[in-house]
């Protein structure tokens, strides 16, 4: 009798190592065909002045009036002073921003995903944007109620994108053989890639509502692995240097290091002069960000930049 129980509990116990291997591996596995091998993880960099000065005024003004980001904010009622103070500030220069609520709340306008699961609310907000905007934005940028971001170095990171291509954009983390871009800087997806990620949602053997059978993996790298399945790969956005322009740090942490790391070199070995984002800010943090970014300026310095975004009709950009 104990023999047949001890043989009944190797069994159970082979049975779930089984079982969890098989999970692992499908999750390794997931969306890679042999063009995955020929595949190379580019590093996207943003156009330098000079690039610029070369488009005529015209098309400069053209361009200034048409690029249209449409900001995806997923919130819950616990981050609800983060909510408020990004609804105060950067927020308001997207062309278009809708909060993605995991469940109904009176204090602020939202659409009510219905759910607790990031991976659910993500497909979800992904879904509603491109049933409902997809005629009208080509850029849609996904981020945090942690996150503070400045739009008008997006749009001009963007600036020479085709978004016709299937871009994914953002700080690119290596999770074993799966690349993702990280939540926590934000994510960026053209109309193309958001097609494709919309013919998917509805194809669970390759978009699967669940992370996995016995753990789950996170809604960045769920996205990723649905994007293979569509032949979209992360890339990595940096400036004309090569320094990430989307980061998952605060200011205030990429400063510290940089004292220890450069100390004579504080300011440049900080962070990039075109910075798209910065995570991990409180609420107060947000604010100081905001006047910092938008509101101070030297007295005697002019920013001659060659390219202005003013905000399209019928934006919601301030």
């Amino acid at each position: 009798m104990l023999s047949e129980s001890s043989s009944f509990l190797k069994g159970v116990m082979l049975g779930s190592i089984f079982c969890a291997l098989i999970t692992m591996l499908g999750h390794v596995r997931i969306g890679h065909g042999n063009r995955m091998h020929h595949h190379e993880h580019h590093h996207l960099q943003a156009p330098n002045k000079e690039d610029i000065l070369k488009i005529s005024e015209d098309e400069r003004m053209e361009l200034s009036k048409s690029f249209r980001v449409y900001c995806i904010l997923l919130v819950k009622p616990k981050d609800v002073s983060l909510w408020a103070a990004v609804k105060e500030t950067w927020t308001n220069h997207c062309d278009k921003v809708d909060f993605f609520s995991s469940e109904n709340v009176k204090v602020f306008e939202s659409i009510n995903m219905e759910t607790n699961d990031m991976w659910l609310m993500m497909r979800k907000a992904y879904k509603y944007a491109f049933d409902k905007y997809r005629d009208q934005y080509n850029w849609f940028f996904l981020a945090r109620p942690t996150t503070f971001a400045i739009i008008e170095n997006l749009k001009y990171f963007l600036l020479k994108k085709d978004p016709s291509q299937p871009f994914y954009l953002g700080h690119t983390v290596k999770s074993g053989d799966l690349e993702y871009v990280s939540m926590e800087g934000g994510i960026v997806l053209s109309i193309e890639s958001m097609k494709r990620l919309h013919s998917l949602l509805s194809i669970p053997e390759k978009c699967p509502e669940q992370g996995g059978m016995i753990w789950k993996i996170s809604e960045d790298k769920q996205l990723a692995v649905c994007l293979k399945y569509a032949g979209v790969f992360a890339e990595n956005a940096e400036d004309s240097e090569g320094k990430d322009i989307f980061n998952t740090k605060s200011v205030g942490l990429f400063i510290k290091e940089a004292m220890t790391n450069h100390p004579n070199q504080v300011v440049e070995g900080c962070c990039s002069d075109m910075a798209v984002t910065f995570n991990g800010l409180t609420p107060n943090q947000m604010h100081v960000m905001m006047y910092g970014v938008y509101r101070l300026r030297a007295f005697g310095h002019v920013f001659n930049d060659a390219l202005v975004f003013l905000p399209p009709n019928g934006s919601d950009n301030d």
